[in-house]
C-alpha cells in the first residue's frame, strides 16, 4: 500500500485553439520512486509539466499536493510548494559561477556571504555526488555540468517533486550514468521525480513506475517491473510493433559533393575529408570537440580561415554567392527553435523560410500553392498539429524537427548536413527520419553529426570520430575493430590505426 500521493492530477485537460493538449488525464506522483512519462512527440507530456510547474493553467480539473487541492497561478507559487522543473534548454547565466546561479533570485533581508554560500555550494554537492566547482564560471561547463547546476538550484529550494525533461538529451553516455544516480539518491531520500524520455532503454533502467499518453489522453500506467522489455514498451506506447530496425543497403558512391582541405579554423586543426552523393558520413564526438565549428564552415554560417572547402564542385565563397533553394545544400541544424525556425511565426511561414523562391512568380510570392505544399508535407511526416496556421512555438519539440525534415527534404537536396536530426524524436518518428535519410542518400551525400553512436552506426557507410577541433580517423563502419575503438577515439585515448 504506498503512502498518499505527493502530487495527484485529477480531470486535467488543456487546449490551445482547436488543439486538445491533454484531455481528461489523471495521475497520481509518488514519494520515493521515479515516474517516466512516455509518448510519441505531441502526446501532451510537457504540456501536463508545464502545468504543474506553474507554467501554464489547466482549462479543467484540480491538482493536489499531498491530498490538498493546490492552484500554481505562476513558477514561484509551484517553487514555493517544493515543485521544481529541469528544462531541455538550461537557465543560466553563462558569465556567473556555479554559486551565482545558484543563489539566483533569493529573496530575503539577510545579506549573502560569499564564502558561506559556495560552502552551502559544495556541500550540495558532496551530498548528491556532483563533482563540480564552486567557483567554476558556466561558460567553462560542460552540457552535463550545467544540467548539474540547474539540479543544485532545485535542491538549494528545497524542490521536493522533480521534474525531469528529457534530460539526457545532450549528455554523453557517461554524464547520462551519473545523472541517473543522482536521481536515485533523490528518490531514495523522498522525493517524488518525474522523467521524461524518449530512450526507451533508459526508462527501463531507472524508472519505478511508467505512464503512457498517446494524443492528449493516459492510456496506460505500470510497474517498470511488469514490462519485459523495450520493444513491449515501445508497442504499448505507439500502439503498433516498433522495432527501430531499418536496411541499409550496401552504398554505390557517385560524385563528390563536398571536400575539405586542410581545414584550420580556431580549434579546427588540419580537417580534411570527402563525402560523396550515395553515402552517409557520420561524424562522432563529445560536444564541443569542434564539430559545431565545423558544420557552421560548411554550412555558410562562419567563414574558413585557412584551407578549402568545395561544395557540389564550387569553392566556398562561390557556393555561397550563388546557392540555388533547390538541388543544392540542406541544413538541418541542432538548434531547431533559436536557427531551423522562427517560433513566432507560423508553420507556412516557416516553411517558406528556404523555400519561398520556388513559389515566386515574378515579384509575387504564392501562397496559396505553398500553403498547399504545405499541408501535404504536415500529413505525409504525420506532423501535430497538421495545421499550417499552427505557430511554430505551439508544436512539440519532436512535431517541430519533423516540420524542419520536411521542409528540408522537399527541397531535394544534394548534400545534407544532418546535426542531431533525431534528438528529442519518438522511438516511431526516430524510426521514420532513418527511412527517409537512407532514401536521401540515394540523391544526395549527408553529413549526419550525432552524439548518439547507435543511429550513426545504424545509418553511416563511414565514421568520422573527432576529438580536440581533430577528426581522429575516418574508417567504414565494416571495419569492427575500429568501431570497437570508437569510445576510446571519443576520450583522446586512442591513436589511428597504421593503416589509415
Amino acid at each position: 500500500m504506498k503512502d498518499l500521493p505527493a502530487i495527484e492530477l485529477q480531470g486535467i485537460s488543456k487546449s490551445f485553439g482547436s488543439v486538445r493538449a491533454n484531455d481528461d488525464i489523471s495521475l497520481n506522483i509518488h514519494r520515493g520512486r521515479i515516474l517516466a512519462l512516455l509518448g510519441e512527440n505531441g502526446a501532451g507530456k510537457s504540456t501536463l509539466m508545464s502545468m504543474l510547474a506553474g507554467q501554464t493553467q489547466p482549462d479543467s480539473g484540480t491538482i493536489r499536493r499531498s491530498g490538498k487541492a493546490v492552484r500554481f497561478s505562476s513558477t514561484d507559487k509551484a517553487i514555493d510548494a517544493g515543485i521544481g522543473m529541469v528544462y531541455q534548454h538550461f537557465k543560466l547565466v553563462e558569465a556567473m559561477t556555479v554559486t551565482e546561479n545558484v543563489f539566483l533570485g533569493k529573496t530575503g533581508s539577510l545579506i549573502l556571504r560569499r564564502t558561506k554560500m559556495e560552502e552551502e555550494v559544495v556541500a550540495l554537492c558532496r551530498q548528491y555526488g556532483m563533482n563540480l566547482s564552486s567557483t567554476a564560471s558556466i561558460d567553462e561547463l560542460s552540457m552535463g555540468e550545467k544540467q548539474q547546476v540547474e539540479i543544485l538550484k532545485l535542491l538549494h529550494r528545497q524542490s521536493t517533486i522533480l521534474i525531469f525533461d528529457e534530460p539526457t538529451a545532450v549528455l554523453t553516455p557517461e554524464e547520462a550514468k551519473g545523472l541517473f544516480a543522482t536521481m536515485r539518491l533523490m528518490a531514495d531520500q523522498g522525493k517524488a521525480i518525474v522523467f521524461i524520455s524518449h530512450k526507451l532503454d533508459e526508462v527501463m533502467s531507472i524508472a519505478d513506475d511508467i505512464a503512457i499518453l498517446r494524443r492528449g489522453k493516459l492510456v496506460d500506467t505500470m510497474e517498470k517491473s511488469t514490462v519485459t522489455s523495450t520493444a513491449e514498451l515501445a508497442e504499448r506506447m505507439v500502439g503498433r510493433e516498433i522495432l527501430l530496425k531499418v536496411e541499409r543497403t550496401p552504398s554505390v558512391p557517385k560524385q563528390l559533393v563536398l571536400k575539405v582541405d586542410t581545414l584550420e579554423h580556431d580549434r579546427l586543426r588540419d580537417i580534411s575529408f570527402g563525402l560523396r552523393q550515395g553515402e552517409i558520413l557520420g561524424l562522432v564526438g563529445v560536444a564541443g570537440n569542434g564539430q559545431k565549428q565545423l558544420v557552421e564552415i560548411i554550412c555558410g554560417l562562419q567563414r574558413p580561415q585557412h584551407g578549402s572547402i568545395q561544395l557540389l564542385g564550387m569553392e566556398w565563397k562561390r557556393f555561397f554567392a550563388r546557392s540555388n533553394w533547390k538541388n543544392s545544400l540542406s541544413y538541418i541544424p541542432e538548434e531547431r527553435q533559436a536557427l531551423a525556425t522562427c517560433q513566432g511565426l507560423d508553420l507556412l511561414d516557416n516553411f517558406l523560410l528556404t523555400t519561398r523562391d520556388g513559389f515566386k512568380q515574378g515579384i509575387w510570392l504564392q501562397r496559396r500553392e505553398a500553403l498547399a505544399k504545405g499541408e501535404k508535407l504536415l500529413h505525409e511526416f504525420d506532423i501535430r498539429p497538421p495545421d499550417m496556421n499552427a505557430y511554430a512555438w505551439q508544436l512539440s519539440g519532436g512535431n517541430l524537427q519533423k516540420m524542419v525534415l520536411a521542409r528540408e527534404f522537399y527541397r531535394q537536396p544534394r548534400l545534407i548536413v544532418a546535426e542531431q536530426p533525431t534528438q528529442g524524436l519518438d522511438i516511431a518518428a526516430m524510426e521514420d527520419v532513418w527511412r527517409l535519410l537512407l532514401k536521401a542518400r540515394e540523391e544526395a551525400g549527408i553529413l549526419l553529426v550525432t552524439g548518439d553512436l547507435t543511429e550513426a552506426l545504424t545509418l553511416s557507410d563511414r565514421i568520422g570520430v573527432m576529438f580536440g577541433g581533430r577528426i581522429v580517423e575516418i574508417f567504414s563502419t565494416a571495419d569492427s575493430d575500429s568501431v570497437e575503438r570508437i569510445p576510446q577515439m571519443m576520450a583522446g585515448l586512442a591513436s589511428p590505426s597504421s593503416e589509415t
